[in-house]
């Protein structure tokens, strides 16, 4: 059985070890695959792994062999579903690997914003301590968490991980969507939470529906000085009108470590704007998160040889 590992590199550069996965048999791996380069290396697999490859119908046409595609991650729309279902390849993902690591993430962007870390790190090695006519001193205003609202859009597991960790820092936290429940957290509708929130961050899958609702309109609904956070999905966001929003000061800042298109353009509206963070979507890249990752993915290839095909995206 031919087992091939599309693009590798992201998942483990190096730090963790595919040694149980040449258990499952042939197993070619390569660090990056060109669109040009796929049906060469992926025609006679049985097993695709593949995290941000496109594996397109003409690929599952040439790939006569092929019964699983194992997605690395939650997200599975490099896949076309239609197609796999169509030729009976199972579709399986990985659920909840990165709850912590992106809650966490979420926090260390809130904090760059409200604390400016970065910025006066930066000064301080650049000797302005050295010569300030005060003993201390601060390049950008600092923001207290306690009592800001805390409003989350998408209050799944990443979701009510956020809000526990908002809560512990005394903020008071409402939410849009999900099924979790957490004590003292409030549903609000989605234009109360942006009128309501000192802090809007944003845990919701990407779909149709809510392709770019973080526009203007619901930008122009938030306080000013207020803040956006996205781990999500970039293309929730329309960022044209961000950019907007920012330029104009309209909103205080924002946190992205996603973007529409990733890696960006080299024009892209956002990058280079002084109150925007943006992270080059490391949010899922812990060691741990990864490990993760690696072993569920073992467990459903695993699981599919033996008959019983886990976490199949679709039935």
């Amino acid at each position: 059985m031919n087992v091939v590992i599309t693009d590798g590199y992201t998942l483990n550069p190096g730090d963790l070890s595919w040694q149980e996965f040449e258990q499952l048999g042939n197993l070619h791996y390569y660090p990056r695959t060109q669109p040009v380069e796929l049906i060469e290396r992926c025609y006679n697999a049985s097993i695709i792994i593949s995290n941000k490859t496109p594996i397109t119908a003409a690929l599952m046409e040439a790939a006569t062999q092929l019964k699983l595609v194992a997605v690395t991650a939650t997200g599975y729309n490099n896949v076309d579903i239609t197609a796999a279902t169509k030729r009976n390849i199972t579709v399986c993902n990985v659920p909840a690997y990165g709850t912590y690591s992106v809650a966490q993430h979420c926090f260390a962007l809130l904090l760059q914003l409200t604390n400016q870390v970065a910025i006066n790190s930066n000064s301080v090695a650049a000797g302005s301590w050295q010569t300030a006519a005060d003993w201390c001193y601060s390049l950008g205003p600092l923001t207290e968490l306690k009592d800001k609202v805390m409003g989350i859009v998408g209050f799944g597991k990443i979701g009510k991980q956020v809000a526990t960790i908002a809560q512990a820092f005394g903020m008071k936290v409402i939410c849009f969507g999900g099924k979790e429940q957490l004590d003292a957290v409030k549903q609000v509708s989605l234009y109360q939470l942006f009128i309501q929130s000192d802090v809007v961050s944003l845990h919701c899958p990407l779909t149709q529906d809510n392709t770019g609702f973080v526009n203007k309109e619901m930008l122009g609904l938030m306080k000013p000085g207020a803040l956006l956070i996205n781990t999500a999905r970039g293309a929730l966001i329309n960022e044209k009108d961000l950019a907007q929003a920012l330029h104009q000061n309209r909103i205080g800042g924002a946190a992205l470590d996603v973007l529409s298109a990733e890696p960006p353009a080299s024009n892209h509206p956002l990058i280079g704007i002084p109150n925007c963070i943006i992270t080059p979507h490391t949010a899922w890249l812990s060691a741990e998160a990864r490990k993760r990752i690696m072993d569920i993915t073992l467990y459903n290839i695993q699981s599919f040889i033996l008959g019983r095909a886990v976490n199949v995206v679709n039935k």
